[in-house]
């Protein structure tokens, strides 16, 4: 990439580097779009690309050994997938899938290592970011073991919500099974229940979010202990949201 601007930039990290850090390393940045159901790691292979993502969000799963898929984490543009190649590592531990279209701006392992030799405010601020994402593989699992499936999907809507901007997510009662680790049946209930309470509306695989303040209300401590986490280590951050028609 011979240029790019700084200000134009969504990803948090990338966005709040001196001028000096962030020309040194845009020079190694591709921007790439990325598909709804795409693959960028998966378990066990090689991380040969490090993704700053820019719009959409991605999951990160760990795979079972009957090759069931669990999400623990969600990445938007507060952060970077593959970001464990800062603690040295070679191989994605979990596999990290596209949850809706989007834009990342992708690099080599060795080129950001490269340029962090000489960006203490980006080795700062992808530190921080491993120890939030820390934090909410964690609570996620917290979550888990212990919350209702009701509390648990309005958790994980929000956490959806504040990293695609938009109001109506393309999600079907599978995915979200398949996400939360539960039969879709009990999906389906949790789903209506919310609806009923009108914080959401559940039409043909889309579920658009009508009361973020519902919403909140009808999730789990473990949000705010995530978004609380990450506020105190980055400052206060929601993106622009679209609203719903």
């Amino acid at each position: 990439m011979t240029h790019l601007d700084q200000k134009t930039v969504r990803n948090r990290i990338l966005a709040a580097l001196p001028a000096v850090e962030f020309a040194a390393v845009a020079k190694h940045l591709t921007l790439i779009n990325m598909d709804l159901g795409q693959s960028l790691h998966r378990a066990g292979e090689t991380i040969d690309v490090v993704y700053f993502v820019e719009s959409g969000f991605i999951s990160a799963l760990t795979v079972l050994s009957d090759g069931a898929p669990l999400e623990i984490g969600l990445i938007g543009a507060e952060g970077v997938a593959g970001v464990s190649v800062m603690l040295g590592a070679t191989t994605s531990f979990s596999e990290t899938m596209c949850q809706t279209g989007g834009a990342a701006y992708r690099i080599s392992p060795a080129a950001l290592i490269g340029a962090v030799a000489d960006a203490p405010r980006l080795r700062d601020l992808l530190l921080r970011y491993v120890h939030a994402f820390h934090i909410q593989v964690a609570q996620t699992a917290a979550c888990n073991a212990h919350h209702e499936l009701g509390q648990r999907l309005a958790r994980w809507l929000l956490a959806a919500h504040d990293r695609s901007g938009v109001a109506e997510l393309s999600l079907t009662q599978d995915l979200i099974a398949v996400m939360l680790g539960v039969r879709r049946s009990t999906v389906s209930i949790a789903a209506s229940t919310l609806q009923k309470a009108g914080v959401i509306r559940y039409q043909h695989g889309r579920i658009t979010i009508l009361s973020r303040t519902g919403l909140e209300d009808a999730a789990c401590e473990c949000y705010e202990a995530v978004t609380g986490e990450y506020r105190r280590l980055f400052g206060e951050y929601r993106p622009a949201l679209i609203p719903a028609v």
